[in-house]
């Protein structure tokens, strides 16, 4: 139906759950926010007093700070109350590395809120520019945060099921599914994994 996450029919099905997540934690987005290539979340969701973008690349008129994110010095120590880290993780070679980069740059009590891609096609626009690497479960995320933050400092959870997984692939939209159909999970087909990891 669509090569492009069913953007050309609507709403990619990965963003409900993105979405979801985000509205859920939104009163943690505030304060000072770092997101990654965009602030579109940090607007919808957020109150924050001050936005960073980071970019790995120049070119983007909206980045604050440009650099790659896994290496020292690109982001402050202790500087951010919130990093928006959405579907990120999966174009990086190093996912660990920039966790850690990440806990490093967060206020104490700041938090990372990420995403993670599950069940999905590889993102042509990623692997063409600088990769596309990883898909991960429920698990996979446990122990990639769990290198950077202690395990009582990090909620992971799952969501989809084999019906959105296959739609998704196919690139149909939000729109098209009922909203049982959203709205069910099944813990062997996640679409979306999403990651709130707190700094104490």
């Amino acid at each position: 139906m669509s090569e492009t996450f069913g953007l050309d029919r609507g709403t990619p099905v990965d963003r409900f759950y993105i979405d979801a997540f985000l509205a859920a934690q939104a009163p943690r987005i505030t304060g000072r926010v770092l997101e990654i290539g965009e602030a579109t979340y940090t607007r919808r969701f957020g109150a924050a007093k001050h936005i960073d973008v980071l970019h790995a690349v120049e070119g983007n008129p909206e980045a604050t700070i440009v650099g790659d994110l896994r290496q020292p010095g690109v982001l402050p120590d202790g500087a951010f109350d919130c990093i928006v880290l959405i579907q990120t993780l999966h174009v990086i070679a190093d996912p660990a590395t920039a966790i850690r980069r990440c806990r490093d740059a967060l206020a104490p009590g700041g938090c990372v809120l990420a995403t993670l891609p599950g069940i999905s096609q590889i993102s042509r626009y990623d692997m063409d520019r600088w990769g596309d690497y990883w898909r991960v479960t429920e698990l996979g995320a446990i122990e990639l945060f769990g290198g950077a933050f202690d395990r009582d400092e990090i909620a992971v959870e799952a969501h989809g099921n084999a019906a959105v997984a296959c739609a998704f692939l196919q690139g149909l939209a939000v729109e098209e599914l009922s909203p049982a159909i959203l709205a069910a999970r099944h813990r062997d087909y996640p679409l979306v994994v999403t990651v709130a990891a707190t700094r104490r």
